[in-house]
């Protein structure tokens, strides 16, 4: 049967990998492609990433890097409106990385499809937020939070304390009567978790995935990366590709990413050997 993820305005095909693409409007991405006060040229690049592949767009107006301070929720309304109504026809649907109640709700009802939280739903209010629309949502595992997070995370089983963890926030939704069409899960690669257990995860992770349940990802030009190869950021498209595959051959459905073009045309490659 043909998997679905129902995303506000759309309904996606998740059977074969989704490239989420990355917006950032932040003032201090650690990736060096943050678009904070400056609208036109986000939604410049939201357009290209659909040009170039996407099949989802996520805009995030917060940094969640390691060490990063929070911002109030009108600083990231005010960074995320102008985008997200400049996008929202652009064909694709528009996700949202907010952990904010009210940031959530000020995005759905401007027209954003889909809530993104590292948070997964914790926070008060979260979850009802996400119940009373139609909107797609991604819920993350993190230990602790962005500005503590990599002091010293510990796990005595990351994969099996991280799939306890999803399997309770899913639960919750459920509970609340979000259907399962409408949740996808990401295991946090980086979010509270040292080399050894984003590289576990990586190796494990088909035992994350539950049928009917797209399971999403996100390595792009994370540290995890610069350990391994010891290349900066801007300089980590390669490793980010072969990361991202290793993670689709073991069962992800959605990569989110800065490099979509590269992306597209790997998972090209990769799919036509599958379907030869």
């Amino acid at each position: 049967m043909t998997q679905r993820f129902h995303c506000g305005r759309f309904v996606l095909n998740a059977e074969r990998p989704l490239i989420m693409g990355i917006v950032n409007l932040t003032d201090d991405s650690f990736s060096g492609d943050g678009h904070a006060g400056n609208a036109a040229a986000a939604i410049e690049h939201g357009l290209r990433q659909a040009e170039a592949g996407a099949h989802i767009l996520d805009i995030g107006a917060e940094s969640t890097r390691p060490g990063a301070e929070s911002v109030s929720a009108q600083q990231e309304i005010d960074r995320l409106l102008p985008v997200v109504e400049g996008l929202r026809y652009c064909g694709l649907p528009i996700s949202v990385d907010t952990l904010k109640p009210e940031v959530m709700r000020t995005a759905l009802n401007a027209g954003a499809d889909m809530i993104n939280d590292i948070h997964a739903l914790r926070a008060p209010g979260a979850v009802e937020v996400i119940a009373a629309s139609n909107a797609g949502v991604c819920l993350m595992h993190m230990q602790g939070e962005p500005g503590t997070m990599q002091q010293e995370p510990h796990y005595e089983d990351v994969v099996a304390e991280v799939a306890g963890f999803l399997a309770e926030r899913v639960a919750a939704l459920e509970m609340a009567g979000v259907p399962l069409n409408r949740i996808c899960v990401d295991p946090g690669f980086g979010f509270g978790k040292t080399l050894e257990h984003n590289l576990a995860l990586l190796r494990r992770l088909d035992e994350l995935v539950v049928p009917g349940l797209p399971l999403l990802v996100g390595m792009s030009r994370k540290s995890m990366l610069g350990l391994l190869t010891g290349r900066a950021a801007p300089e980590r498209v390669y490793a980010g590709i072969a990361a991202h595959l290793m993670a689709v051959e073991r069962g992800a459905r959605i990569v989110r990413v800065h490099d979509v073009a590269a992306t597209r045309d790997a998972l090209a490659v990769l799919q036509a050997v599958e379907d030869f």
